[in-house]
């Protein structure tokens, strides 16, 4: 059965960009539970809910303008806050995830910049002065 409706759900709005972007999403929103987890830190397990969760608000196409600007921020600053909470300690899955993040953080930006771009070049944008 078919339907002339768009299903946010099954993807049918999302791009390949931000498909790409829900996975980088989802493995460091995975990494970061299973790190907060194994290493007893429920801050980071929490961050990684934050990252899940932020999954299901894009796939509901929930202010994607937003999400691309709080998640460039969020997924910025657990950089620096990784570097300054392992000090030395660093492992081979924490040099995975921040590889994720900065990519991440590319893709996110690209993203919003890109619906910005659109926002701005729409007619509906531009008012006769």
């Amino acid at each position: 059965m078919s339907s002339s409706k768009s299903s946010v759900l099954e993807g049918q709005s999302v791009s390949r960009l931000g498909w790409l972007a829900v996975a980088l999403v989802a493995v460091t929103g995975v990494i970061h539970v299973y790190a907060g987890v194994v290493e007893g830190r429920i801050p980071v397990a929490l961050a990684g809910v934050g990252f899940l969760a932020a999954i299901g608000l894009y796939l509901a196409d929930y202010r994607r303008p937003l999400l691309y600007l709080v998640g460039v921020v969020y997924t910025a600053i657990q950089i620096p806050l990784w570097y300054v909470v392992k000090a030395g300690e660093f492992t081979t899955i924490g040099y995975v995830d921040k590889a994720v993040q900065v990519v991440l953080v590319v893709v996110l930006a690209y993203l919003y910049w890109q619906t910005r771009t659109a926002t701005t070049d729409s007619p509906t944008a531009s008012h006769a002065g």
